[in-house]
């Protein structure tokens, strides 16, 4: 008998009045909205402008969401387009499945355009909201526990996933939290992309590739304890080897791109300062003032006052010479 265990929501839906309010986009949108907001706090770190962020994930985010969406069609097409299914769930986004492979991929063409049109370094942009996308991920995986799906094997652990639906093969029990485990992988990891951006200035997409790595690392073996179908090569599940391809990718470009571009790039976003004081900055020339401020202007008048008795002394004694 099962002492504890994290119960499943009874439904993933709820209504405000006829309006419903779904446990999994929500998760997706609350998701966005922290990474939008951290990234563009790294990003005015970085100097760069304030809305910039936001600006590029009006075209990330659409492309990242039909992305994870077409990776998750394609790779479990059987869910769709087999006999018995209905092709048109497959738009039905809404009830679950994004696969991140999809996402990253798209979502960083999405992302390209954006900073194309801006002007502005992509990989800049991508170390400044690698650490969000990692928040965002923790997030979004609990719309996986809205839905009771993508768990692990069968456990009695204390923190055991209570799975009470028995719709597409599910068989009640309690299980593995992979959901749990991957978001608190996330968190870890976008706070070790915070600490190692600050420790060692990572820049020109190294921070992104870290992150990268280092979700790779997690997702790998989280993977592997999961129970959903899945398809498999060599005896691993296809996720696994994308994880262990993307891996290898990140660690490769993090290597060569330190040793061609070492350091941090000095400008992300060319004009950002100019055009922050063209829309109101105050400069110290615009003030009428000189940069060393009022005390500098006053000396300079005690001087004039000086010089101005000066000479009007030089004249007192000029004239009593005179007149002796």
């Amino acid at each position: 008998m099962e002492l504890a265990f994290i119960p499943s929501p009874s439904r993933g839906v709820l209504y405000l009045g006829p309006i419903p309010l779904r446990g999994y986009a929500f998760c997706i949108i609350i998701g966005v909205f922290i990474a939008v907001w951290l990234g563009n706090k790294r990003w005015i770190a970085r100097g760069g402008r304030a809305g910039t962020v936001a600006d590029i994930a009006v075209w990330a985010v659409p492309f990242g969401l039909v992305g994870g969406r077409l990776y998750h069609v394609i790779t479990d097409y059987e869910l769709y387009f087999s006999e018995g299914r209905d092709w048109v769930d497959a738009f039905k986004i809404w009830e679950g499945g994004l696969g991140i492979w999809g996402a990253i991929a798209l979502g960083a063409l999405g992302a390209w355009i954006g900073c194309r049109r801006r002007g502005i370094p992509m990989p800049a942009y991508a170390d400044a909201v690698a650490p969000g996308i990692a928040f965002a991920q923790a997030i979004g995986r609990w719309g996986n526990w809205f839905n009771q799906e993508l768990y692990g094997k069968p456990t009695d652990l204390p923190w055991a996933l209570e799975i009470t639906s028995s719709s597409d093969g599910r068989v009640p029990g309690t299980y593995h939290p992979t959901f749990l485990y991957e978001s608190l992988w996330c968190i870890g990891v976008a706070f070790l992309v915070i600490w190692a951006d600050r420790r060692f200035r990572l820049g020109h997409g190294r921070a992104f590739a870290l992150y990268v790595a280092a979700y790779c690392t997690g997702r790998a073996w989280i993977e592997y304890m999961r129970v959903d179908d899945a398809h498999h090569i060599l005896g691993l599940r296809l996720n696994v080897w994308t994880a262990i391809l993307v891996f290898l990718l990140a660690v490769t470009y993090l290597v060569v791109s330190s040793k061609k571009r070492p350091g941090r790039e000095d400008v992300v976003e060319p004009g950002a300062v100019t055009g922050d004081h063209a829309d109101g900055g105050e400069r110290p020339e615009d003030t009428g003032t000189s940069e060393a401020g009022p005390s500098a202007d006053a000396g300079k008048a005690d001087g004039n006052e000086d010089e101005a008795e000066a000479q009007a002394d030089a004249k007192d004694e000029a004239g009593s010479g005179k007149k002796t």
